[in-house]
């Protein structure tokens, strides 16, 4: 019956996709009954329903579909909402045309979810309206250990805690305990498919493309729109073909894939952009494997990163108890999980590797894009000022905390063992990537083993990866020029710890702890010995298999939605807190919003969300924006003191008011005060990095009226617009250069009636000398989110235009 389904699924695809129609759907569905009937997402959900027809339906819904369709296509196309037009192929133009797609579910992790809910909170809606679950997995210091870590966050996160578990119950969300895992990681598990579409408040959402499934970060704002059941907006994207071939071989690893890619794209090459896998390569490599490389897309700048399905993935869903989802997977490979044959000659671009001649790559430090390949790295190391000796090896995060990492890992250990090595030369650290991983490695010895070589097992969350990491080893506070070496996705300037000197650099996990027992970034484990008492010992490229041969569930931290009435269930927050606060609309654009803005600072070189709101102790606040405004660009490089003042140049402006120096929330507070509204200066790709869109409500909320710069990353760009900003680019990016300290800046043509799509705005210049220039300035906002602009904010506009409450 599977095999006459598929090949009728190839029938139905015909030459010219137009001439399928509704009725042929219908017909469709009747045809094959029951093995075409809505089955449930996700165990844990069995009321939310996957139906893959209706998806295959929608997608054939699509007009003049007279050519092969990539599979980002499909995956986007059959989540189309039509409305009474319905689309076109040939009208959707990439980086133009504005889908409204309906997302099949929504994440969030606590970090972000706080503000998300409330956003949602403030809409007064009683319940989502789309499968969503919140992940509390980035609270929680790594430091001590598992156990002890796990119990301090649960007393200073408690109300934090209380409040994601009460919000969660009240609107029937799924709710994931402190200790269950990464965010990614538990969606892989439960809940990602293939076919499917996801958004989530974190960047490395793209993570659900080893599964087949397109992830998509995004802001809060954009995640409330889905969550209440509106259509959720996205440019339309290129797609971008990386062709695999070959398979990798000794110390080669997925994690050289997207490593290798990040070299060749850089931070913002994939901005706008979905990379699509395809070739013979892609069947060689596991669903974790595939998941790594989607994962760590995020640092391209990509929309999303998927994978076609493959046999791999079927083989996952059956070890974590979704067999049935991939019985119908097979079912419709053919016509929804796979590109059409002859899509590639419709990829905006194609990009070739061969996994065979693939080098292990090192990535750093201060940007995940600087790739060396590990036979250059070495020499790399000796011609740079990038200290040498190893700080920390750390094995972890949603990007490399899989089963077969962690085997890999214990491979390498154990060779180390009976070398006579009983330990690393650096503190070594590992994150088992959810509490199904950590049992089933425990089960195994896997844990133990790394235990006896000294490793410290951190709990199931993110740890350092994310900046929660208690260091005492280096002097943090001073400073200390240090090196460290994880399988982490993201090294930004003092991302882990706070440090600016911390040179950090990504790899696999692998290559992290053959560095672990070298201690030295001048080693190469491929050529290089390490002496024993015994003579010399080379490690041998680790071997591992992609899944265990059954998964230990561990114990449950899943709270399962609330489906009856919750009207008489409460949310848990206290008026007093300092660490949540109910939020107060933003008032509505005013005309002259953007006359005589003060330009507080002018950022300089790199500024990624990280810069701009940085995390670590002020993931406190993430809930409580008066508080959490205290950090704005608090890493900031300020232009106007570089050069002048260097000591002061980062996280400092000047107060126009009494001309000192100040953190740029105090001068922004007091501009505030006066009442005179100021703008930021931005350098290209502004904002790059995480989804946390309070880098978008801090300035906001601080009374700033436009960011201008060189050129944004996606999700920042759209956090600025849906918080009813101003965010405009330079036409000509050598006016960056022309903006002096004390400078005001006017724009014209942005009131009402005035600003249009794709029309340019006009800056107004005035010096401090007094003296006036102008220069035109581009903008990408669609007519839908001038709304957001002129409302003051995308929720203000939802609340009063579309579910029509004050």
């Amino acid at each position: 019956m599977l095999r006459q389904l598929s090949q009728a699924c190839r029938k139905e695809q015909l030459p010219s996709a137009a001439k399928v129609n509704l009725r042929r759907c219908a017909l469709f569905r009747h045809r094959y009954g029951s093995i075409a009937e809505p089955i449930a997402l996700s165990p844990l959900e069995p009321h939310a329903k996957l139906d893959y027809a209706a998806l295959v339906q929608n997608l054939q819904r699509l007009r003049d579909t007279n050519r092969p369709l990539t599979l980002s296509e499909k995956l986007l196309y059959s989540h189309l909402i039509h409305g009474d037009s319905g689309w076109s192929l040939d009208e959707i133009k990439p980086g133009k045309t504005i889908l409204q797609l309906r997302p099949d579910r929504v994440a969030c992790h606590d970090a972000t979810a706080t503000m998300a809910l409330l956003q949602f909170i403030s809409a007064n809606l009683p319940r989502v309206q789309a499968p969503t679950t919140i992940h509390s997995d980035h609270l929680i210091v790594a430091e001590h250990g598992a156990e002890k870590d796990l119990q301090r966050a649960k007393i200073d996160h408690q109300e934090v805690y209380a409040f994601l578990s009460s919000a969660c119950k009240k609107y029937g969300i799924g709710y994931w305990k402190a200790g269950a895992g990464i965010i990614h990681t538990t969606i892989f598990e439960h809940f990602a498919f293939p076919g499917g579409l996801i958004i989530g408040t974190d960047s490395h959402t793209p993570n659900a493309g080893g599964m087949g499934m397109l992830g998509i970060g995004v802001g809060g704002s954009d995640a409330v729109d889905a969550m209440a059941g509106m259509p959720w907006e996205l440019a339309a994207p290129q797609v971008v073909g990386v062709r695999l071939t070959g398979a990798l071989q000794g110390w080669g690893s997925s994690k050289d894939i997207i490593c290798k890619l990040a070299g060749i794209l850089t931070v913002s090459g994939g901005k706008g952009k979905i990379i699509e896998f395809f070739g013979p390569g892609t069947e060689t490599l596991g669903a974790t494997a595939m998941a790594t490389v989607c994962n760590m897309s995020a640092e391209i700048g990509s929309t999303s990163c998927v994978f076609p399905y493959s046999p791999a993935m079927a083989r996952y869903l059956g070890a974590t108890k979704r067999s049935y989802l991939a019985k119908q997977a097979n079912v419709f490979k053919d016509v929804l999980l796979t590109a059409d044959p002859g899509s590639d000659a419709h990829y905006h671009d194609v990009i070739e590797i061969d996994l065979s001649s693939l080098e292990p790559q090192i990535n750093g430090p201060f940007t995940p894009d600087l790739s060396h390949a590990l036979s250059e790295f070495k020499g790399h190391v000796a011609e740079s000022a990038w200290p040498a000796k190893i700080s920390s090896s750390l094995v972890g995060s949603c990007t490399n905390s899989s089963y077969e990492d962690l085997l890999k890992v214990r491979d390498l250990v154990l060779q180390a063992r009976a070398a006579g090595i009983a330990k690393p030369k650096t503190p070594f650290y590992v994150t088992p990537g959810s509490e199904q991983i950590r049992a089933t490695a425990e089960e195994e010895g896997i844990l133990e083993d790394l235990r006896q070589a000294g490793a410290i097992v951190l709990s199931n969350s993110c740890g350092p990866c994310v900046g929660q990491w208690s260091r005492s080893d280096v002097d943090v506070e001073r400073a200390e020029a240090n090196s460290v070496i994880s399988s982490f996705n993201r090294n930004f300037t003092g991302r882990h710890d706070g440090n600016p000197a911390t040179h950090s650099f990504v790899t696999s996990p692998e290559l992290v702890t053959a560095f672990a027992y070298a201690g030295d970034l001048q080693f190469n484990p491929a050529t290089d010995s390490l002496s024993t008492e015994a003579g010399q010992f080379r490690f041998s490229a680790p071997r591992s298999r992609e899944l265990p041969d059954t998964f230990v569930p561990g114990t449950h931290g899943f709270q399962e939605p609330v489906l009856t009435d919750t009207s008489d269930l409460k949310v848990d927050i206290h008026p007093q807190s300092d660490r949540l606060q109910l939020l107060t609309p933003f008032k509505p654009w005013a005309k002259g919003n953007a006359d005589g803005m003060h330009v507080l600072l002018k950022v300089q070189g790199k500024c990624t969300t990280d810069h701009i709101s940085p995390a670590g102790p002020w993931y406190n606040y993430r809930g409580h924006l008066e508080n959490i405004s205290h950090n704005l660009l608090l890493g900031a490089t300020n232009a106007f003191l570089s050069s002048t003042d260097p000591t002061n140049a980062v996280g400092k402006a000047r107060d126009p008011s009494d001309d000192k120096l100040k953190t740029v929330s105090e001068a922004a507070r007091s501009l505030q005060c006066q009442g005179r509204r100021w703008c930021i200066i931005g350098d290209n790709n502004y904002g790059e990095g995480s989804s946390r869109e309070h880098a978008a409500l801090e300035p906001r909320y601080l009374g700033a009226a436009a960011v201008i710069a060189k050129s944004f990353a996606r999700i920042h760009e759209t956090n600025l617009k849906k918080q009813g900003m101003l965010a405009l680019t330079f036409a000509d990016p050598s006016d960056w250069d022309r903006i002096r300290d004390g400078d005001s800046i006017t724009l014209l043509g942005v009131e009402d009636g005035e600003m249009q799509p794709g029309v340019q705005v006009q800056m107004q210049v005035t010096t401090v000398d007094g003296d006036v220039w102008t220069a035109s300035l581009n903008h990408s906002y669609h007519a839908h989110q001038i709304q957001w602009l002129r409302a003051g904010s995308a929720l203000n506009y939802v609340k009063e235009n579309v579910l029509g409450r004050p």
